[in-house]
Formats: structure tokens, C-alpha cells, sequence
């Protein structure tokens, strides 16, 4: 017998990072409804009594980037001076530069060195999917996401008037030859107002987020932090400066899979940073949800200005009765590979983003992330025989 512990964590969408990430995907949804062919790199900065909002655009939209901002801010939870970040107070400073001509000739079709729409940047994108959870993702990150967005639904509703929108949660699984069996370690970090006693905070996390969310994996022997520094009233932006894209870990599977380094938030669909991972992701979950294999890892890359991939890669972890290479030559045939497919495939240009900059991009099922769809398994069955 084998056993092993793997670790993920999560944040809510009060945290500094995320409020930023929030931000930048909020600025594209509004240009996007406006000009679904906007480009955008959108970058976000929040600290004590300040966010800077700076990046480039080329768009024929108009958006009061101020206005969405602040916006983001209250809605978010920020909207009463005792968290200490306002958004209707907090200072805001906008650097809005035009895309560069470089990099716009090769998205453009027929306007670059290559005729079609090419590669939005050089880079390497990974997807994943596994059959651990219902969501075919691995169970530390499902765990941690699902009571990072208690923490936030337990607040919105009263139900712990007390908490602040600031706060983490990490779930440690421990693994029986390759198999989740139990929560070894939960840790949350919750922000909260002065009013409640830590022995009541620790009452509450443990009955309405942890047992809520993950009874059926806790015994007698996990280990559960609440607060572990004894309290958590100054939080957000005034306590830990915020930067988008910093949580990209957070963002796809929980360090479970490898990622190839770019951020998500505030990138157009011409980014392949971004639409090429979502691509990786509907092609792994796929492959998991036909029964090809029961892990999958994909694998592409690309250049910049250049339409077909430099490289696919698949391994199914010796999971398939399949070669790695023989799967390799399906996604060639059964998938769009090239920018200009994945966008029109997954529906990219519509203002879906907001909803991703928080509680994860992948293993969720609702209207928007159409790369979580599994609407290729009659193409893929087939090769199941």
C-alpha cells in the first residue's frame, strides 16, 4: 500500500490578487460587449486606498474603466469603510496605452507574414483532466475552490454576518495507491470584523464551510487550522498589496498539473495564453469523460503570428489502452488547433471573463465555460474500440 498526501489551495474573490483579476476581466467583459474584436492586456495594482489599472487596448468600444472598477470593488464585498477599501472611495489611476502594431499584424488575418490569424504570443499551455471528482478534476483543488466560495456565500447571506471578503483555504488528500481516500489537513484563513471571538469564528468555519463542503473525506484524524495566527481583521488590499495574474496556480488545477507560466485575467482570446489552455482543457476533459484514458495531460505550444501549433503533447499517464502518440493524432484530427478555431469553437469573444477570475477556470458547469463541455465523446468513443 501506497499513500501519499498532495496539497492544493484556493482564495476567495476578496482576496487582493483575485480583486485585481477581477478588475482586468471586468474591463474586457464591458469592451467585448461593446466590440466583440477588442484586444486587450489589462493589468491591475491594488493597495491601501489605491488601484492602478494600466495595460493595452485596441478596441472601437468606449468603457469607463473608473466606473467598472469601483464597481468590481462593491461588488465584490469592499463597499463599507470597515474592511478598509472602499470602492467608492479608493483612489483610482489609469495607463492605457494602444496595442502595439507588432503584435496586432499577427493576430489580424491577412495582415502579418501569414495570411491566417495567428498566435496572439509564443508559449506553452497545458490542460488536464482526471476521473477523481464529477468535474473530472483533482480533488484537492475542487475541495479548496468549493469552500473558498462558501467563505463568500456564508458572508453575502448573513449567515456569518462577521466575515470580511478577505480569506484562503488549502486541503491537504491523502492518496491510497493513487486514489483519494480522506482529508489529512484543512486550513482556512478567514478576514473578520473585531465583534466575534476566535472560539466562536472556529465553531462556525468548522459547521458551515469545512464540514459543509467536505464531511464526506474528514475522520477522526484531520488536522483543521482556523485563523491559525489567532485573528484575521485587517485584510484585503490595505494588508497584502493585490496584483492580476498572480494566482495562476489557484487559477487552473492546484499545482496537481503542470502550467505553462501565463496568466489568464484581462487577455483577449487572441491571447493564447488564454484560449489555448481552455483549448487543453476541453481536449483532456474529453479524452477522460470517452473513456480514453482515466488522466490525461495535453500539451501545446505556439508562436507568435503562426496559426498551427508548434507542438501537441499528450500523456495519459499509462492510463489508455492507447499510445500517447496515437492519441496525439486524434486530437489533430478531432480538435481546432489554430487560434482562429479555438475562439470560434469555444465561443471566446463573448463577455463571459469576470465569472473565471474567481474560484478557479476549469471544473465548472455553467453557462460561458464551454471548454468544460464534454460534446466531442461520440466523435472520440469510436476510437474506444
Amino acid at each position: 500500500m501506497e499513500k501519499n498526501i498532495f496539497t492544493s489551495e484556493s482564495v476567495t474573490e476578496g482576496h487582493p490578487d483575485k480583486v485585481c483579476d477581477q478588475i482586468s476581466d471586468a474591463i474586457l467583459d464591458e469592451l467585448l460587449k461593446q466590440d466583440p474584436n477588442s484586444h486587450t492586456a489589462i493589468e491591475c495594482l491594488a493597495t491601501t486606498g489605491l488601484v492602478v489599472v494600466a495595460g493595452e487596448i485596441r478596441t472601437k468600444a468606449y468603457v469607463d474603466i473608473a466606473g467598472v472598477t469601483r464597481k468590481t470593488i462593491n461588488e465584490i464585498g469592499y463597499n463599507n469603510s470597515s474592511s478598509g477599501f472602499k470602492g467608492d472611495d479608493c483612489g483610482i489611476l489609469i495607463s492605457i496605452d494602444e496595442q502595439s502594431p507588432d503584435i496586432s499584424q499577427g493576430v489580424d488575418k491577412g495582415k502579418g507574414k501569414h495570411k491566417e490569424q495567428g498566435a496572439g504570443d509564443q508559449g506553452l499551455m497545458f490542460g488536464y483532466a482526471c476521473d477523481e471528482t464529477p468535474e473530472l478534476m483533482p480533488l484537492p483543488i475542487m475541495l479548496a475552490h468549493k469552500m473558498a466560495k462558501r467563505l463568500a456565500t456564508v458572508r453575502k447571506s448573513k449567515t456569518l454576518s462577521y466575515l470580511e471578503p478577505d480569506g484562503k483555504t488549502e486541503v491537504a488528500v491523502e492518496y491510497v495507491n493513487g486514489k483519494p481516500t480522506r482529508i489529512d489537513t484543512v486550513v482556512v484563513a478567514t478576514q473578520h470584523n473585531e465583534k466575534v471571538a476566535q472560539a466562536t469564528l472556529e465553531k462556525d468555519i468548522k459547521k458551515q464551510v469545512i464540514d459543509y463542503v467536505g464531511k464526506k473525506y474528514i475522520d477522526n484524524k484531520t488536522r483543521i487550522f482556523i485563523n491559525a495566527t489567532g485573528k484575521f481583521i485587517k485584510g484585503g488590499p490595505p494588508a497584502d498589496a493585490g496584483l492580476t495574474g498572480r494566482k495562476i496556480i489557484v487559477d487552473t488545477y492546484g499545482g496537481y498539473a503542470p502550467h505553462g507560466g501565463g496568466a489568464f485575467s484581462g487577455k483577449d482570446p487572441s491571447k493564447v495564453d488564454r484560449s489555448a489552455t481552455y483549448m487543453a482543457r476541453y481536449i483532456a476533459k474529453n479524452i477522460v469523460a470517452a473513456k480514453l484514458a482515466k488522466k490525461c495531460l495535453v500539451q501545446l505550444s505556439y508562436v507568435i503570428g503562426v496559426a498551427d501549433p508548434v507542438s501537441v503533447m499528450v500523456d495519459t499517464y499509462g492510463t489508455s489502452k492507447l499510445t500517447n502518440t496515437k492519441i496525439e493524432k486524434i486530437v489533430r484530427k478531432e480538435f481546432e488547433l489554430k487560434p482562429a478555431g479555438i475562439i470560434k469553437q469555444l465561443k471566446l469573444k463573448k463577455p463571459i471573463y469576470r465569472k473565471t477570475a474567481a474560484y478557479g477556470h476549469f471544473g465548472r458547469n455553467e453557462q460561458g465555460f464551454a471548454w468544460e463541455k464534454t460534446d466531442k465523446l461520440n466523435s472520440l468513443k469510436k476510437y474506444n474500440k
